[in-house]
């Protein structure tokens, strides 16, 4: 038998060690299926995972699907295996937002321990430890650790980032104290990235350059700053330092650059300005000098001093010389950078490469025929040439590359995207002062930029001369120095291209960011904004540049492109080209920075770590001092806090000290949603909070709520499974409902075992007790089964309950037949409504005075008796009605057609208490008399001054209409807002009673509120008109519309807290069935109001005061809540085709062209002429207009602009469309009505006078058709302008279309190229459009700078009372500066 050796080095037979395998084989499998058995009953937690800790994978997500039994170490292997790092080397921290708190990587417990919740997604964000990287588990695998030059995975941000919004916007958060980016390391490169504060990257792009410029950082690294001689928060110099020391020492992926803009002097609108970059480094350089020069400081090399002009200034001679004596006369000037045109005007090619258009900028142009030269030494204009040469070429050589241009065909400014390749080394040589030999008829091939910039020494060159740089007239080209000529032998004049500035985007906007090369290592790099990333000599080329097929001279105004825009070349010189200096090599001042900068980044990195490790939760008390209301705030306490000592936080947060002990408070879990005290914490004072949270969030599912508690009072424990229970105790005798009170239960006990406990809480008997559960809104359930659960019932975390316990007749009824149930219904529907009315209102002067000012004794004697009279009336009907009512309840269970023929002419209303005597409080307007009696009645106690309900209160309508007149410009019908009837409304008579199933079945009975209030009543809804903007209170008789149905109803006298009501104004506090219709609300109110329901209107109050007309008056109150205001105004109320119009004066040529006259009312087929007349007689009554019907005219209104001029002969509905709460203007004329037809168009004309910068009032032009040539023919007629001469626009805006003066004569659309009126760009279609005109030979009045700034204070104060904002400005962009006193000085004049 052969033998093998086992695992114990030990002989064994070779078959018995084939079995011994094949049986530890078996018990594996075993093992590993039962913990799959396992697992799959087991709960899983899911993790989401963001890697902040690199650029290239902080917009991935790792996603593990776990056990919740996973312990937290055995979560970091996970996460190490699936990121492909070391374990141990990295941190995992809570939470989607910046508030992180780290997990503990060496711990045992359990996921659902720590806080994780199974079934949902838990987000952690793996980030650096103790700030460094993680480490790769493997060195091969090429990703984060190798080159990024031969991956070709790897990401490189080389072209702009998709950003949300505006061009140039960082779509990173960012704010002063915090910044998302800076949580993130470092990138790879070794680099650290600018945060753009909105639209700052020309500014992190160049600030970039500048670093990687080694003479530069070194240079001002030399400079000292003296703190005792300037600020540093304003010295641009020490900014820049300790901006440049961050780049090169920061741990941080990118850093802000707010401490750079502030020095600026910038405020945090500068942000969102972009400009241009070689804008920016013209003003930079500038404002360095400037800064340099001020300071008092000598001991710094003399390079420092003159930093600028030593790396960035040249010399070029600007000269012109004569072709038949060559004499020449020129000048010496200096530049900071070359402007090189990208493709000459009116050409059709570009120049290929820089070097051609450097070629074309020394290009000399020859002056002759009308442009010949006065030769000073021929005394004689002659043909001369003109020209720029090099005289120096500065260390550090700046390129511009012209790319914006401005389009005079389109009268836009466009970006010019053609191809120009520019080398790697720039050989300068051959452009240093050339001699050009050419023949007098050589053509110019370059305008040199003067068509913009006048000559290159004037804008985009620096005028500071040297000493020695004078202008000599006099001196003769053969007698110059050859030493002053050539200056550098040709092979010292080669440049190394290490900075390319691109733009992406167009001439409207786009975004800049840098690719540099590094001098240490050759490597070339992008750096966008906070990304950097390493890049190659292709992705350098393809910033070349190029048009996509084939346009026109100019590219389109918004094309985009990405292209280079500014070159930086460094001077290949040995002996000057310096290094990067080290942090060793810094000098003392630098290093004392450099420390007090890395405590200051430490500081903020533990800053950062407190706010990962504090939980943040919502803290609640109920403050036994503060108006005893719910107070909220913020609790942020450490993890390792303990209770204890989060409770004294809180009740130092809760200003609780003086108050109440400290010892008589403790927090417990909260639910604020449910009102709901979950469990206390007793016994847990020592447990740190972190644990008791479940973990450090920026926000929890629960609550905390600090209870208080007196001193002889015990804390009752909450214990986890509770439910709360708020208990009101039901009184049907007195028809009352008691405050809550507060218990807990279980969900596991039984109705009988809760029943028990309320009766614990309330002293009620729990044999009679009845209890009512209401689930949700509408929905109540009688809790009669003895051995069903609360859970089965319904019950959830906070619940309601109402209990009755009583010996009276009632519990024998059925539930939704009970008294009880009808208390509960009309507790549930019943809404608080404050209602104000009309200081005329005869029925509120007799309870006011009766229930407010009682004691006064104002009132005159013939107003006592009216008062009485009307108070005993309305006493004798209230008697009647509660009489009947009574016999109608007694009657209800004998007969239902019986009750409902009894009271078909009534409107019933529900007393909050059949036993109860009258309250002498409150009045209760339970109306059983017939209504036209009572009105009649009333009216004759008033002394018959409301006998005619068709012309009575002439006063009172006219009251309303002024004091309704700015709040109801806009006004709309309200009940568009309200809720429409549909099937399930809840006062749908029509619904019918719900079938109950016969017997009882285990869900109990239960009912919504409504079904029961209409169950057996009479259908009185009224259908919504179709043809008119309200309903009919009438039915086709013409009779008044009664409900049929009890529906509570109890007004009382309210006098308002904010005294509001002195001035006579009534107010009546409404307690009522919001299923009420409005036609049933309304007469409830008749009394009160003291004239009947058609003769006063109902205005729904809004929070911001806005009142609206309800109309629809058979729709019920559902859509108010409680507290809701509600205002009566006297004045008739609408019949069928009848609408409520809001009648305005237009006028034209008056500062307020829309004012408000009267509220009238039109009807359905009535022309406009029937519309005049009955108008006429309120405008003189109300507005002291006396008007001959052919002297004003009635036309559309649209919010303020006039529209359709409606002519007598046309009829509402048929040839005009009208609405609800419609609104119209009137027109006066002059003279008789011109448009007779609506084939003519009226058309608003004012005529610009720009010689006396005036504009003239308006003038009506009727036309015949749309034709632009008879616009013109009339405009000339009334104007006298020729009609060659003549110019028209269309004007903008609302009417009356103000623009000022300063800006109309360039910015409108001036004589547009169509021949009719309707067409793009005037679509003058309808009658009001405004156009104005000009005489095309008249020129703007030539002012001053002190006239135009006087005009311009004249129409902003103009324009700002209209609306209309002056933007006048002879720059549309706002202008680059930098300001050296830290900010700019705001103009006195400015508003």
């Amino acid at each position: 038998m052969e033998m093998v050796p086992s695992e114990e080095n030990q002989l064994v037979p070779k078959e018995g060690m084939f079995w011994s395998c094949r049986q530890s084989i078996f018990n594996e499998m075993k093992k590993r299926f039962s913990q799959i058995e396992n697992a799959s009953e087991e709960p899983r937690v899911l993790c989401i995972v963001q890697d902040t800790t690199n650029a290239k994978t902080v917009n991935e997500r790792l996603t593990l699907n776990l056990p919740a039994s996973t312990t937290l170490s055995k979560l970091f292997e996970d996460v190490a295996h699936k990121a492909s790092y070391v374990n141990g080397t990295f941190d995992l921290a809570w939470g989607k937002t910046g508030d992180m708190g780290s997990l503990d990587p060496s711990s045992e417990m359990s996921l659902t321990e720590s806080g994780f919740e199974p079934g949902k997604r838990n987000f952690l964000q793996l980030t650096d430890k103790d700030g460094e990287q993680p480490q790769i588990a493997s060195d091969e695998s090429g990703t984060a650790g190798s080159s990024g030059l031969d991956d070709s995975s790897q990401e490189r941000f080389i072209g702009p980032l998709p950003r949300d919004g505006t061009v140039g916007c960082s779509s990173d958060y960012s704010s002063p104290s915090y910044s998302y980016s800076s949580i993130l390391n470092k990138s790879d490169t070794g680099y650290v990235g600018l945060v753009n504060q909105a639209m700052t990257c020309y500014l992190n792009s160049l600030l970039q350059t500048l670093f990687m410029t080694p003479e530069f950082r070194n240079a001002l690294y030399n400079w000292e700053f003296e703190e005792s001689e300037e600020d540093p928060v304003t010295s641009i110099p020490y900014q820049l330092q300790r901006l440049f020391l961050l780049l090169q020492t920061s741990k941080k992926r990118a850093i802000e650059t707010t401490d750079v803009t502030r020095s600026f002097g910038w405020d945090s609108s500068e942000a969102w300005q972009q400009h241009d970059v070689q804008e920016l480094c013209r003003v930079m350089f500038d404002a360095l000098e400037q800064k340099w020069k001020q300071t008092e400081q000598q001991q710094f090399s003399p390079l420092t001093a003159d930093l600028i002009n030593q790396l960035y200034q040249g010399k070029l001679k600007d000269y012109v010389r004569c072709l038949e004596c060559g004499y020449e006369s020129w000048r010496i000037d200096t530049y900071l950078d070359i402007p090189l045109v990208i493709r000459p005007f009116a050409a059709s090619q570009a120049y290929g490469s820089v070097e051609e258009a450097l070629q074309a900028f020394v290009q000399p142009e020859t002056l002759d025929g009308a442009n010949q030269y006065f030769c000073e030494r021929c005394k004689k204009k002659c043909d001369a040439r003109k020209g720029l040469r090099f005289l120096h070429f500065p260390y550090l050589l700046t390129l511009q590359l012209k790319r914006f241009d401005f389009d005079y065909t389109t009268m836009h400014r466009i970006k010019l995207n053609d191809r120009m390749s520019f080398p790697e080394e720039l050989d300068m040589g051959p452009f240093i002062d050339v001699e050009d030999e050419k023949s007098p008829q050589t053509e110019s091939c370059t305008d040199s930029g003067a068509e913009n910039e006048g000559s290159c020494h004037s804008d985009q060159m620096s005028n500071d001369f040297s000493a020695d740089d004078g202008v000599d007239e006099g001196i003769c080209l053969d007698s110059a120095s050859s030493t002053e000529r050539v200056l550098k032998p040709k092979s010292s004049l080669t440049f190394e291209l290490f900075s390319v500035m691109v733009h992406s985007g167009s001439a409207a906007g786009g975004h800049y960011y840098a690719c540099i090369k590094s001098f240490s290592d050759g490597q070339w790099y992008s750096f966008n904004d906070q990304h950097v990333s390493k890049i190659t000599q292709e992705d350098i080329r393809k910033t070349y540049g190029g048009s996509s097929g084939s346009r026109g001279y100019y590219s389109s105004a918004f094309a985009s492109s990405t292209n280079a825009y500014m070159l930086i070349y460094r001077l290949k010189d040995p002996s000057r080209n310096a290094k990067y200096l080290d942090c060793d090599d810094f000098p003392e001042h630098i290093k004392h920075l450099v420390q007090r900068e890395k405590e200051s980044e430490e500081q903020e990195k533990r800053q950062r770590e407190i706010e990962r490790n504090t939980c943040k939760i919502k803290l609640f008390c109920m403050h036994p001092v503060k108006m005893m209301a719910m107070m909220e705030n913020k609790l942020e306490v450490h993890k390792d806090k303990t209770l204890r000592e989060a409770t004294e936080m809180a009740y130092k947060l809760m200003e609780l000290d003086g108050v109440v002990p400290l010892d008589c408070c403790r927090l417990v879990k909260y639910d604020e949603f449910h009102e709901y005290l979950e469990r206390s914490y007793e016994g847990e004072d020592d447990t740190p909070m972190g644990l008791l949270l479940g973990g450090v969030k920026s926000s929890y599912m629960f609550d905390l709520l600090l209870e208080t508690r007196r001193a002889e009072q015990v804390f009752q424990p909450y214990k986890p499974g509770e439910v709360m229970v708020k208990v009101h105790v039901v009184d049907l005798k007195t028809d009352t409902i008691a405050p809550p009170v507060s218990i807990r239960a279980y969900l596991n006990q039984s109705i009988t075992e809760f029943k028990q406990l309320i009766a614990q809480a309330t002293e009620l008997s729990a044999e009679t007790m009845r209890v009512v559960l209401e689930r949700c809104y509408n929905d109540l359930r009688l809790l009669y089964v003895p051995n069903k659960t609360l859970k089965a019932e319904g019950f959830f975390r906070s619940n309601k309950v109402f209990v009755e316990s009583s010996e009276s007749p009632d519990h024998q009824v059925t539930f939704t037949d009970s008294l009880l149930w009808k208390l509960l219904d009309r507790h549930g529907n019943t809404i608080r409504l404050f209602v104000s009315l009309p200081v005329q209102s005869p029925g509120t002067n007799r309870t006011i005075c009766q229930k407010v000012g009682g004691d006064t004794e104002e009132c005159s004697e013939g107003s006592k008796d009216n008062r009485n009279s009307v108070e005993a009336i309305l006493e004798e009907s209230t008697e009647k009605l509660k009489n009947l009512s009574l016999q109608q309840q007694q009657g209800s269970s004998t007969s239902d057609s019986q009750k409902s023929s009894d009271t078909s002419d009534f409107e019933h209303i529900e007393s909050p208490s059949p036993s109860q005597e009258p309250d002498s409080s409150s009045v209760s307007a339970v109306v059983a008399v017939d209504n036209r009696e009572l009105e009649n009645r009333i009216r004759a106690a008033s002394g018959g001054a409301y006998s005619d309900p068709e012309t009575q209160f002439p006063g009172e309508e006219r009251s309303d209409s002024e004091v309704n007149n700015d709040r109801s410009t806009s006004s709309v019908d309200s009940d568009i807002l309200s809720s429409s009837h549909s099937s399930d409304t809840l006062c749908n008579a029509d619904s019918g009673p719900i079938q109950l199933a016969n017997g009882l079945d285990s869900h109990s009975i239960t009912s919504s509120r409504r079904s029961k209030a209409n169950e057996g009543k009479k259908e009185t809804w009224d259908t919504a008109e179709e043809d008119s903007g309200t309903d009919s209170e009438y039915d086709e008789n013409g009779k008044s519309k009664a409900e049929s149905y009890y529906l509570y109803f109890r007004a009382e006298p309210y006098a308002q807290e904010d005294g509001s009501g002195e001035g006579g104004q009534k107010c009546v506090l409404v307690h009522v069935d919001k299923r009420i219709t409005l036609s049933a609300f309304k007469q409830n109110l008749e009394p009160f109001v003291g004239v009947t329901s058609t003769q006063f209107k109902v205005f729904r109050v809004y929070a911001n005061n806005q009142e609206f007309e309800s109309v629809r008056l058979n729709e019920t109150l559902s859509s108010f809540s409680d507290d809701n205001k509600i205002t009566i105004r006297l004045g008739r109320a609408l019949k069928k085709g009848e609408y409520r119009v809001k009648v305005y004066q237009l006028l034209v040529n008056d500062t307020e062209p829309c004012k408000f006259l009267v509220d009238t009312v039109f009807a359905k087929g009535m022309t406009v002429k029937q519309s005049k007349e009955e108008l006429m007689p309120q405008l003189k009554d109300q507005c002291k207009l006396d008007l001959n019907i052919d002297k004003f005219r009635l036309r559309k209104k649209t919010w303020k602009n006039p529209g359709t001029v409606f002519l007598d002969y046309h009829v509402y509905e048929e040839d005009i469309n009208i609405s609800s709460n419609w609104e119209v203007f009137l027109e006066v004329l002059d003279g008789p009505e011109k448009m007779k037809s609506m084939s003519q168009l009226a058309v608003l004309t004012r005529r610009w006078t720009p010689a006396q910068m005036k504009l003239e009032p308006f003038q009506e032009v009727v036309l015949e058709s749309s034709s632009v040539e008879e616009l013109k023919e009339k405009l000339s007629e009334i104007s006298g302008i020729p009609l060659e001469n003549l110019e028209f626009a269309k004007g903008r805006g609302t009417f009356p279309c103000d623009i000022s003066v300063l800006e109309i004569h360039q910015d409108l659309d001036w004589n547009p190229k169509v021949s009719t009126l309707n067409v793009w760009p005037l679509y003058i279609c309808d009658d009001g459009a405004v156009v104005f005109y000009r005489d095309s030979t008249e020129e703007p009045m030539e002012q001053s700078e002190d006239e135009r700034n006087e005009l311009m204070k004249k129409e902003s104060s103009r324009l700002l009372k209209t609306g209309h904002r002056v933007s006048y400005s002879p720059r549309k962009e706002k202008a680059l500066k930098i300001y050296l006193d830290g900010g700019p000085v705001k103009d006195p004049g400015q508003d």
